[in-house]
């Protein structure tokens, strides 16, 4: 259950989002690191700063830009009509891990049906080197934080067996195959940051089968799962975890090799979601 504050702050939110763009597009993108070109990619576009949403973050980190843009993306199949959220809130920037749980809460009510989040990764998986792209098929929570952590109501209990949407998983694949995209597949691991992870540690999330790490998306997943919107999650491999290469890990090196591949991972973002317009659990 809401509390009131947040109640009133979701409202708030909703009815901005409606006066500046009417009616909600049926899919929403997070952009992570590395993926602000997609932005390049949508038509009609129109902003909105999140100052002017009640309870939307106020993201810290270079790379990030505070507003919601919303147009249309067309790709080989059709054109979807997308909210995209340019900027995300990090635990380790405030130590809260429900940074996101206002804005996902007012997408929802909005009238949002699906939430695409993208971030920036470390591959732990030779075959997916800096500049691949994968699929997020499951993920870890290291931490075992929450950001449903002092709701009330059986509805907190939320089932996480599939909190990556099959369907939009199966679409994502369809999609690498007819753009001849080497899109791999695995599991996310969210280590909360801000430091960089020990090769130890590295080592061990290896071992409990996890094929990327980062420090977002599986709190947002979470939240949007509550909230009853489907996911698809996508990672960009901007270097190898610690130990697995030689280089040493800095956040200008993931912005640097984030640039280095973000315009084709912002095309096939802009596909994947251009070509949602032909799911029909979509647009019913």
């Amino acid at each position: 259950m809401e509390s009131t504050h947040t109640h009133h702050q979701v409202a708030a939110s909703v009815q901005r989002l409606q006066s500046q763009f009417g009616a909600a597009p049926e899919v929403a993108v997070v952009l992570g690191s590395g993926w602000s070109d997609a932005t390049l990619q949508v038509q009609d576009g129109t902003a909105l700063s999140y100052a002017e949403l009640p309870g939307f973050p106020r993201p810290r980190v270079e790379g990030h830009v505070a507003e919601v843009l919303v147009g249309r993306l067309a790709g080989p199949t059709g054109v979807q009509r997308v909210a995209m959220l340019r900027g995300r809130a990090h635990t380790y920037e405030t130590g809260d891990c429900a940074g996101m749980n206002v804005a996902l809460r007012s997408l929802k009510a909005w009238g949002v049906k699906v939430l695409v989040l993208t971030n920036a990764s470390g591959s732990l998986r030779p075959h997916m080197p800096a500049g691949s792209l994968m699929l997020i098929t499951d993920h870890i929570n290291a931490p075992q934080r929450s950001p449903l952590t002092g709701e009330q109501g059986s509805e907190r209990f939320v089932d996480m067996a599939h909190a990556y949407d099959l369907e939009l998983r199966a679409h994502a694949v369809k999609v690498a195959r007819r753009s001849q995209l080497a899109l791999g597949q695995g599991v996310y691991v969210w280590a909360q940051g801000p430091q960089f992870e020990t090769p130890a540690e590295i080592r061990m999330f290896a071992a409990w089968g996890a094929d990327a790490v980062g420090m977002s998306t599986v709190p947002e997943t979470i939240a949007a799962r509550h909230a009853g919107l489907r996911v698809m999650g996508l990672a960009l491999m901007t270097n190898m975890a610690a130990g697995l290469s030689t280089e040493a890990l800095t956040h200008a090196l993931t912005l640097q090799q984030a640039k280095a591949s973000g315009q084709r991972a912002a095309q096939f973002l802009a596909e994947v979601v251009a070509g949602m317009s032909e799911l029909e659990s979509i647009r019913s």
